[in-house]
């Protein structure tokens, strides 16, 4: 398959990086017991939590109700961040076009979805199975990591001579920066995907989420979380990134899909 030059340089510049900042999968063992891997970066996540967990939640026609119609001659670009590998990405894809499961590579609508995640073995994974490499991008990024998921993140969008991504999900991923990198990354992750996006549908866990974590770690008997008992962000963290969203980085509330079935609330923001 051959690519536009910029996006090969795009591919090397992201595996080259990812190179440095490699994250290991958890073992066999560890990976046995959701929320024991300290970074969420499960081989095998998609088994426990499958896509239909949340296509059931998201219409078919979310893009016609933001305003990109099956007619729009736009180009319509998609970021997933933290994407594991790709299964939801794809999914999700397919979805909004309405294609069925034929795998092919002329979707009736142009759009570009660009899914990333800091380990790199899933993406490779992502990448070997992608039906829709036309159309659809995974690479290695650690977001936490401001300059280079920057730069990487402006590349693909220079690309298309677009400002920001037209819409952002990010499923499932603030809890781990957040028992990572604490409270001002947890904020400043929200602040990014908004400076990203025109409209982003976000999945934040909720507390309860955070204690099980920590629990399945302690269990396992490895060190906790650098950040979880200094962290002054608690109890309900739909609600804490809801009021940065709309009072820090001049986004609202569009509409909420309901609870997942792991009782996690899809909420839909745009730019004002």
């Amino acid at each position: 398959m051959r690519f536009p030059p910029s996006m090969m340089d795009l591919g090397k510049y992201d595996m080259n990086s990812a190179m440095e900042t490699h994250v290991p999968h958890v073992s066999s063992e560890e990976n046995e017991d959701p929320g024991a891997a300290p970074y969420g970066n499960f081989i095998n996540y998609y088994s426990f939590n499958p896509p239909e967990n949340r296509l059931g939640l998201i219409p078919e026609a979310l893009l016609e109700n933001i305003g990109f119609g099956s007619d729009s001659c736009e180009r319509v670009l998609m970021l997933d961040v933290g994407c594991n590998t790709g299964d939801l990405s794809v999914a999700l894809y397919k979805h909004l076009l309405h294609e069925d499961a034929s795998g092919s590579d002329s979707p009736k609508r142009e759009l570009h979805l660009l899914g990333f995640d800091l380990d790199q073995d899933l993406i490779l994974r992502a990448q070997n199975s992608n039906p829709f490499p036309q159309n659809i991008q995974f690479i290695p990024l650690d977001i936490t990591d401001a300059q280079e998921s920057r730069a990487a993140l402006e590349s693909y969008l220079g690309r298309f001579v677009c400002p920001r991504f037209h819409l952002c999900t990010c499923f499932a991923v603030t809890m781990w920066v957040h028992l990572n990198h604490g409270d001002a990354a947890f904020l400043s992750l929200l602040s990014r995907l908004a400076s990203l996006s025109e409209f982003l549908l976000l999945e934040a866990q909720p507390w309860k989420c955070y204690r099980s974590a920590a629990r399945r770690l302690r269990k396992l008997g490895r060190s906790d979380f650098e950040h979880f008992k200094a962290l002054e962000i608690r109890g309900d963290m739909a609600a804490h990134a809801r009021e940065h969203l709309e009072k820090q980085c001049g986004m609202e509330l569009v509409q909420s899909f309901g609870n997942t079935t792991w009782d996690r609330s899809l909420l839909l923001f745009r730019r004002r």
